[in-house]
C-alpha cells in the first residue's frame, strides 16, 4: 500500500536539502572567494556544476522512472547528496569544488525527477495543483531557513565547512522517510509509454513552455544566486534579503492552489512576470530599507514560476508523462547553469568598469551590483510578452482530462 503522506513528507525534506545546498552555498561564496582566492567567474563555474548536475539526473531519472521506480532514484539521490556534501567539506581546491557541486546537483535533479511525477500520480485535479505548490513551497522555505542559518553561522564566525555540514540533516531525514516505501505507478498505460511521451513533447505548446521555463528559471535563480555579491554595500543585509524573498515565496506557494483556482495558471504566470520585472528593477536602483521592499515585490513575482510551469505541463500536456516533467525542469536548470559563469563574468567586468570611473570601497560594490541587477531584469521582461501570448493562446481551453 502506498503511504502518500510519508512519501510527501520525504519529498519535502529532499527539497529542503536542495534548498539548503542553494542558500548555504550562496552564503559562503564571499568566504570561498577570500579563503581559496577564487574570482566571481570561477564561483560562477562552481555554481554551474550545481545547476548542470540537475538536468542530467532529471532527464535520466525521467526516462527510467517508470522502470525502476522513484525509490531507486532517491537512493541514488542520497548517495550523491552525501558524497557531494562530504567532498565540499574537505575540498581544498577549485577542481574538487567543481566535482562536489556536480554531485549535489545530481542529487537535486533526482529529487525533481522522482517527486514531481509521484505527486502527479498520487493526486488528481485541483488537489494535484495544490500539492505541487505545497511541495515546491519547501524550496523557498528551505532557502529561508538556510539563509538565516548561514547568516547566523557567519556572524558567529563558523567556518564555511561547518555551514555545509548542516545540509546533511535534511538529507538523513528524507532517507528515513523514503526507506522501504512503495511508490505509486503511472495513472494510465498510455501515459507510461515513451513513444506517446515524446510525441506529446514534439508539439508547439510544449516547445513554447520549454523556452518559457528557461527564462523563468534564469529570472529566479540568476539574481538570487548572486545576492551576497550584488547587494554588497547596498545598506541591506544580503542574506536577510534572500531570507525575506524566499520566505514570501514559501507563503505564496502554500496558498498556490487557491490562487491558481481564482486566476488560472496562465494568468498567474503573466502577473508573476510583471512583478518579477518590477522587483528586479527596484533592486537595481534602490538602497537601504527600500531594498527590502524591492525584495518583497521580486519574491512575490518569482513565487509561482516553477511549480506552475510544472503544473501547467502536468495538466495541459499530461501525455508527456514523467519524462515531460523532467525535461521541463531540466531546461530550467540547464539555462540557469549556462547563465551562472556569464553573470559571474558580468560582475567582474562591471567591477572593472566602476573602478575605471574612480569608484572604490562601498561605492564600487554598489555600482557593480546595480549594473549587474539591471541586466538581470531582461529575462522577466521577455516573459511578460511570452506569458501574454500564452494567456490568449490558452483562453477557452480546458485541462486535458487524464487521470494521474
Amino acid at each position: 500500500m502506498v503511504n502518500k503522506k510519508k512519501l510527501f513528507y520525504g519529498s519535502c525534506f529532499a527539497l529542503i536539502t536542495t534548498a539548503f545546498s542553494f542558500s548555504i552555498r550562496a552564503g559562503i561564496m564571499p568566504q570561498l572567494e577570500t579563503d581559496l582566492g577564487l574570482s566571481a567567474t570561477q564561483l560562477g563555474f562552481i555554481n554551474q556544476m550545481w545547476f548542470w548536475g540537475f538536468p542530467i539526473s532529471m532527464i535520466i531519472g525521467g526516462l527510467i522512472y517508470r522502470r525502476v521506480g522513484g525509490g531507486a532514484i532517491m537512493n541514488f539521490a542520497f548517495f550523491a547528496h552525501a558524497a557531494g556534501i562530504l567532498l565540499t567539506i574537505f575540498a581544498g581546491s577549485y577542481v574538487v569544488l567543481l566535482l562536489s557541486s556536480l554531485l549535489i546537483g545530481l542529487g537535486n535533479g533526482c529529487t525533481e525527477a522522482a517527486c514531481n511525477p509521484m505527486i502527479a500520480d498520487a493526486y488528481e485535479g485541483n488537489m494535484m495543483s495544490k500539492m505541487m505548490n505545497r511541495f515546491h513551497m519547501w524550496f523557498p522555505g528551505g532557502i529561508l531557513l538556510g539563509s538565516l542559518l548561514s547568516q547566523g553561522m557567519t556572524t558567529l564566525n563558523w567556518s564555511w565547512q561547518m555551514q555545509v555540514g548542516i545540509i546533511l540533516i535534511p538529507t538523513l531525514l528524507y532517507a528515513y522517510y523514503f526507506f522501504n516505501e512503495k511508490w505509486p505507478g503511472a495513472g494510465t498505460v498510455e501515459e507510461a509509454s515513451l513513444d506517446v511521451n515524446f510525441k506529446a513533447m514534439l508539439t508547439p505548446l510544449f516547445i513554447f513552455m520549454l523556452i518559457c521555463m528557461g527564462l523563468t528559471a534564469i529570472s529566479e535563480f540568476g539574481p538570487n544566486n548572486w545576492v551576497p555579491l550584488t547587494l554588497q554595500g547596498s545598506g541591506a543585509t544580503p542574506m536577510l534579503v534572500m531570507a525575506l524573498t524566499f520566505g514570501l515565496m514559501a507563503v505564496a506557494r502554500y496558498f498556490g492552489g487557491e490562487v491558481v483556482a481564482k486566476f488560472n495558471t496562465t494568468g498567474v504566470l503573466w502577473g508573476s512576470a510583471i512583478l518579477a520585472s518590477i522587483g528586479l528593477y527596484l533592486l537595481s536602483s534602490t538602497s537601504g530599507g527600500m531594498v527590502y521592499l524591492a525584495a518583497i515585490v521580486y519574491g512575490l513575482g518569482i513565487a509561482y514560476f516553477w511549480p506552475n510551469m510544472i503544473g501547467f505541463v502536468a495538466a495541459y500536456i499530461p501525455k508527456s508523462g514523467a519524462i515531460g516533467l523532467s525535461i521541463v525542469g531540466a531546461m530550467g536548470m540547464f539555462m540557469s547553469g549556462l547563465i551562472m559563469p556569464i553573470y559571474g563574468g558580468l560582475i567582474d567586468s562591471n567591477r572593472v568598469k566602476a573602478a575605471a570611473e574612480g569608484l572604490s570601497g562601498v561605492d564600487l560594490d554598489v555600482a557593480t551590483g546595480q549594473m549587474t541587477l539591471s541586466t538581470m531584469t531582461l529575462p522577466p521582461l521577455i516573459l511578460i510578452v511570452l506569458f501574454g501570448i500564452l494567456y490568449f493562446w490558452m483562453r477557452g481551453k480546458t485541462k486535458v482530462a487524464v487521470a494521474h
